[in-house]
């Protein structure tokens, strides 16, 4: 155990920034944001990542793996200790300073905690803490997560909840976080811990028996103490079931929470880069996967995020050109119909999922210039090697390879909506999903006031001149 206590402690010097009202969020994870093969940290972060991040147009981070945990193989989701910093990334003085620089920047900083699951482990976790298996958990199969392989809080019990509670408050208080994303609260939100429970939409799947009104509750407490104590946090719900109202206040009856994420999205787009040829692509099912969320409850859209990028998966960039990707990179290599074809659709997955899936847009470090290969820690199977535990920034650094002109889209996109505003558009309306022109319209109006239409053509084969397209307000749009 180490105990900080250092002579001189970090004094922050740059306030919460302003509330963010189109959040662009940047995932990112400290220990893998270098090309070199180790565990990167926060100075590294600080110094090479921030001014990265507000270049691309990012107004918002979302740092993971940050609460200690003893296997670093898990991404930070097997807690070991839920008030500490994790050490391998340098200092608690050092985190702060980041956090700090951070906001001087104007970038908010959320914090992906864990309060949904703990890990078994007994000498340096909570687990048996007290030499029972009661004392922050419920006992016997409702206190065990068979898949995760780890231990879950009986938030019936009052230490639980002060417990969990205080460690919201201390993140924001000690470290100065603007707000959280709360992972895998689907575990929490039913008895089955959405272990094979599938969701449908019917209200009596979220309203009844199978429901855990005890993590409910907690969750409902924790947005309304965040949300009146600190009223900057940003909170985000990790979860896959659609539960109606947890994105609505808790004075409505709702849980609470700012934002719940997209999760259909990027697993719409990986089936469909798995299993349909481009001839086949349904465009209702694009759309209709794009749009299909509550009114007035926040979604934040994105294309991939960090469980696509994890081995046994791919990112879509490696869906898409795979192989090619170590071949034919290079701006003076022969034009590839692979590659020009994979950053066509990679750029228009990302633009079309920014503009049509949410109020809220988040990317993966890395993926927004097409990162190759996958995410794999050092572990006993790959012979502890930190070879696909890094980013390789030096690609899109590099004027000789394309991942910079993947990167140059993503910043211009970003910059795009900043300029005229869609994800703040309290309406946006699809006039067109044509099947067999491959064709997709919609049109929104963005905080700018200036009416917007976008036409995605994704035939592989054929372009069109002189399209016809229906538009609320008649007149000529500028390209």
């Amino acid at each position: 155990m180490v105990f900080w206590n250092p002579k001189k402690k970090y004094e922050f010097k740059h306030p919460h920034p302003k509330r963010p009202i189109n959040l662009k969020i940047y995932e990112s994870h400290v220990g893998i944001a270098s090309p070199e093969g180790k565990v990167a940290n926060y100075k590294n972060f600080q110094q090479n990542m921030l001014p990265r991040i507000k270049d691309l147009g990012y107004n918002a981070i979302q740092i993971m793996a940050v609460m200690e945990h003893a296997y670093y193989a898990s991404f930070g989701y097997q807690v070991t200790n839920f008030f500490a910093a994790s050490s391998r990334f340098g200092t608690l003085e050092e985190l702060k300073e980041l956090i700090d620089v951070a906001h001087g920047m104007g970038l908010y900083v959320m914090l992906d905690v864990i309060h949904s699951h703990a890990s078994k482990n007994v000498v340096d976790g909570l687990n048996q803490f007290d030499g029972s298996n009661t004392g922050f958990f419920h006992d016997g199969p409702r206190g065990n997560h068979d898949l995760w392989d780890s231990r879950c809080f009986d938030y019936s019990q009052w230490e639980v909840l002060r417990f969990l509670l205080s460690n919201l408050r201390w993140w924001v208080e000690e470290y100065h976080f603007d707000g959280f994303r709360f992972d895998g609260i689907t575990s929490m939100l039913y008895h089955s811990k959405g272990i094979a429970h599938g969701f449908t939409g019917n209200y009596n799947e979220y309203f009844g028996l199978v429901t855990d009104t005890e993590s409910v509750l907690y969750l409902t407490i924790a947005n309304y103490m965040l949300h009146k104590y600190y009223p900057f946090v940003i909170t985000i719900a990790e979860d896959v079931s659609g539960m109606p109202g947890i994105c609505r206040k808790v004075e409505e009856g709702g849980q609470g929470f700012d934002y719940r994420l997209g999760m259909g999205i990027p697993d719409m787009w990986i089936k469909i880069l798995k299993e349909t040829k481009d001839e086949d692509w349904n465009m209702q099912n694009i759309t209709h996967t794009l749009t299909n969320r509550r009114y007035d409850e926040g979604t934040i859209a994105y294309a991939e995020s960090h469980d696509q990028a994890l081995v046994g998966d791919k990112t879509i960039a490696f869906w898409l050109m795979d192989k090619e990707m170590y071949t034919n990179m290079g701006t003076m290599n022969y034009r590839s119909l692979i590659i020009d074809r994979g950053m066509a659709l990679h750029k228009m997955i990302r633009l079309i999922t920014h503009t049509l899936g949410g109020e809220a847009y988040l990317n993966f470090i890395g993926n927004e210039f097409g990162h190759p290969e996958w995410l794999d820690f050092p572990r006993q199977g790959n012979n502890s090697s930190y070879h696909y535990a890094r980013r390789q920034f030096n690609l899109v650094d590099d004027e000789q390879l394309r991942y910079r002109f993947l990167g140059n889209f993503d910043r211009d996109m970003n910059r795009s909506e900043e300029h005229y505003g869609w994800l703040r558009a309290r309406q946006q309306y699809v006039s067109c999903h044509h099947g067999g022109d491959k064709v997709i319209v919609f049109d929104k109006v963005g905080s700018s006031g200036i009416p917007l239409v976008f036409v995605f053509n994704f035939h592989p084969t054929q372009s069109f001149t002189d399209y016809r397209i229906g538009v609320d307000a008649a007149g000529k749009y500028p390209l």
